[in-house]
């Protein structure tokens, strides 16, 4: 699955601009929500964390554009070191990323540190008629996460099925996932319903311009 061990060796080896695309903007909310397998890695995991995020969190994806063969992109979330990811990382409280996987026992398996969190979106997605389960093997558990790189050193990680992938868009196509389905804003409003708790919950940034004696 993994087909890199770092970004600089996927600099060696992939074009920015022509096999991936690199995209961000900061939100208010002191949440980001971050697709670091997004465009052909992991289908449709770009187009739903965008729209989780809207203009309210911070939205990071890395958007894999090869012709064929984007699992190659590919860096596992304990050794994702894209530097706008981690910057966006060290800087927002807490992470919710979104991944792809293939089982099929569940809509979507929640992992991460932060068990209130998760608590909220099974809450939610339950409540929108979505299967939810812990992933056997991806728990996002380990600290050193993507997900939990936030200030709080704790997040969310969403594996999203297949089956349930292929529910959000007409196709998983680059020109079919441009056409969300009902599926897909049914399940977006679900995330955004547990996140806008969250929000309540984000303590103050700390000011650095004030002198800590």
């Amino acid at each position: 699955m993994n087909g890199y061990d770092s970004f600089s060796t996927l600099l060696r080896h992939e074009i920015p601009g022509r096999d991936f695309v690199i995209e961000w903007r900061t939100g208010r909310s002191g949440l980001a929500v971050m697709a670091p397998h997004g465009g052909g890695i992991e289908p449709g995991t770009s187009e739903t964390a965008r729209s989780i995020a809207r203009g309210l969190h911070t939205f990071y994806h890395l958007d894999g554009r090869k012709r064929k063969h984007n699992a190659a992109l590919h860096i596992t979330s304990t050794l994702f070191d894209e530097p706008a990811a981690q910057a966006l990382a060290a800087a927002s409280w807490k992470i919710m990323t979104l991944h792809g996987c293939t089982d099929e026992d569940a809509d979507v398996f929640l992992g991460g540190l932060d068990t209130g969190l998760r608590r909220l979106c099974a809450e939610a997605l339950s409540e929108a008629g979505f299967t939810v389960a812990a992933h056997p093997i991806f728990r996002g558990t380990q600290p050193e996460n993507l997900c939990n790189r936030g200030r709080a050193g704790m997040g969310v990680q969403l594996e999203l099925s297949l089956k349930l992938r292929r529910r959000l868009f007409r196709g998983m196509d680059r020109l079919g996932r441009r056409f969300p389905t009902a599926v897909f804003h049914s399940f977006t409003e679900a995330i955004r319903r547990a996140l806008d708790q969250e929000t309540l919950r984000v303590p103050p940034k700390p000011d650095l311009r004030t002198d800590p004696r």
